[in-house]
């Protein structure tokens, strides 16, 4: 019964010239998570929503629609640009494309990100990623512990070095890099997707702050409403002693942030843990003294 009602993964690690991601709940060909424990044990998540579909609710999508993330930098990442799902369903072999959003988990006194940017039109956009003008046309945002930001389709951004981070964005494997601080890989310059970028790259910039709603309605739980978006909804739960959880969604993923406890008095769970609580589990208890990102399609 057990395995009906959660599922653990194991992350598959990406090692990248700037640092490594993690890709933790994912179903995507370039990163398929394979079940850790129970009755699924080493199928993956693709297998498992192309097979038992009825586990998440009998979704009606031909793939698993969003993917999760632990980011950690030791380098500034490219600035780059990801589609929206009709230019992806149109220029790629991608059903989706890549809104995406990140909770900030720890980070040096000075990181900084890269969100948005300040050319008003596409001929000076255009215009100034020609001359490299690149402290003029793009934004900084300092950022700490705790920050969350929203990232839709066509934001320019980029993630700066000495971050770890959570990301939560739909399933795809996008991305069109725009600038790359003229560093090698193998020797060689990575590859720039000037003409892609500028196609989706939305002008003006529309970056905007996120306003964290705090709301408490469950015994021992402060909620926080992170981002309500059309790809993604995104909730924290910062439990102290014990709290029922309800679930009236197909299914829910789950990330520990912070802190140790239990499901359900059965599991125990700790900071860097990533599940799945599918769609039979209509309320759980979490006890302990722990932080919980939790996102659903």
């Amino acid at each position: 019964m057990y395995s009906e009602q959660f599922i653990f993964l194991n992350n598959v690690r990406h090692n990248k010239i700037w640092g490594f991601e993690d890709w933790v709940i994912s179903a995507h060909p370039n990163g398929d998570c394979k079940i850790r424990e129970g009755k699924y044990k080493d199928k993956t998540l693709s297998w498992l929503w192309a097979n038992e579909r009825h586990l998440f609710g009998n979704i009606e999508q031909d793939k698993f629609p969003l993917l999760v993330k632990e980011i950690t930098t030791n380098l500034d990442l490219s600035i780059q640009v990801h589609p929206d799902d009709d230019y992806a369903k149109k220029h790629t072999n991608e059903k989706f494309g890549k809104t995406e959003c990140w909770y900030i988990l720890d980070c040096d006194k000075n990181s900084e990100l890269i969100l948005g940017h300040n050319a008003k039109s596409k001929d000076e956009l255009r215009e100034m990623i020609k001359k490299g003008h690149w402290n003029k046309l793009l934004k900084k945002v300092k950022v700490k512990p705790d920050d969350f930001y929203f990232i839709p389709a066509g934001t320019v951004h980029g993630i700066g070095k000495n971050i770890c981070l959570l990301e939560i964005q739909q399933s795809s494997d996008i991305t069109y890099r725009l600038y790359d601080y003229e560093r090698l890989e193998k020797g060689k310059p990575r590859k720039l997707h000037i003409e892609e970028s500028i196609d989706v790259i939305k002008v003006p910039s529309i970056e905007q702050p996120i306003k964290q709603i705090n709301k408490k309605f469950l015994p021992n739980v402060n909620i926080q409403d992170l981002v309500n978006d059309t790809h993604f909804s995104v909730v924290k739960f910062d439990v102290d002693g014990t709290t029922k959880i309800p679930n009236d969604k197909p299914f829910l993923l789950v990330s520990v942030i912070k802190g140790k406890g239990t499901i359900n008095d059965e599991r125990k769970i700790t900071k860097g843990d990533h599940f799945i609580v599918l769609n039979q589990c209509k309320e759980f208890i979490i006890n302990g003294k722990l932080q919980l990102i939790i996102s659903h399609y």
